[in-house]
């Protein structure tokens, strides 16, 4: 009966060893089980940090691209300008100036053109309502002809390349003119 004793004992420390080696086992299991979950996370977490990087880095690129030109065509736009007016103060009718002035208007088709092949876009806003953000008001002028508002006078034109403001067109706007008061006749 103490072998009996002894076998039982033994069986139920092996049964409880057992046990005890499964819960740890099942303990382990579960740790190791989170660990993995959260090594995922934060894989698929820097999968999503390396994929935006890439995005902005093409971004970057793109804009680098599009604008380097941006400095440069601001430093031709005063020649455009200085072209436009000596073909304004010229008088068409003078047979003296008239070759000079055909290479004139030449040479600034050729600019024109050459800007517009890189996107670089004029904004000559005569007769266009007044828009805050692609032209800068330089004065106010009363007029009854047109709606307040409206750009009566292009002093300079504005630029925009690749759809980005480059130079405002600066201009004069029309506005309301005041009201006439009635003159007293002091004679009546």
């Amino acid at each position: 009966m103490a072998d009996e004793q002894t076998q039982d004992t033994q069986n139920l420390d092996a049964n409880q060893a057992s046990q005890d080696s499964g819960e740890e086992l099942a303990a382990r299991v579960q740790v190791l089980e989170e660990q993995l979950a959260g090594a995922q996370d934060q894989a698929l977490r820097v999968a999503a940090d390396l994929q935006n990087v890439r995005r902005r880095a093409e971004q970057d690129v793109e804009k680098a691209h599009k604008f380097a030109l941006e400095r440069f065509a601001g430093d031709l736009l005063p020649i455009i300008d200085s072209l436009e007016r000596g073909l304004e103060l010229s008088n068409p009718d003078d047979e003296n100036i008239r070759p000079m002035r055909e290479g004139i208007e030449l040479t600034l088709k050729m600019f024109q053109d050459t800007l517009k092949r890189y996107q670089l876009e004029t904004l000559d806003p005569h007769g266009e309502p007044f828009n805050a953000e692609h032209h800068q008001a330089m004065a106010m002028q009363e007029s009854a002809d047109v709606e307040p508002n409206s750009v009566l006078k292009v002093f300079q034109k504005g630029y925009l390349l690749n759809g980005r403001l480059l130079r405002p067109a600066m201009v004069v706007v029309s506005k309301t003119p005041a009201p006439v008061s009635p003159s007293i006749d002091e004679q009546a």
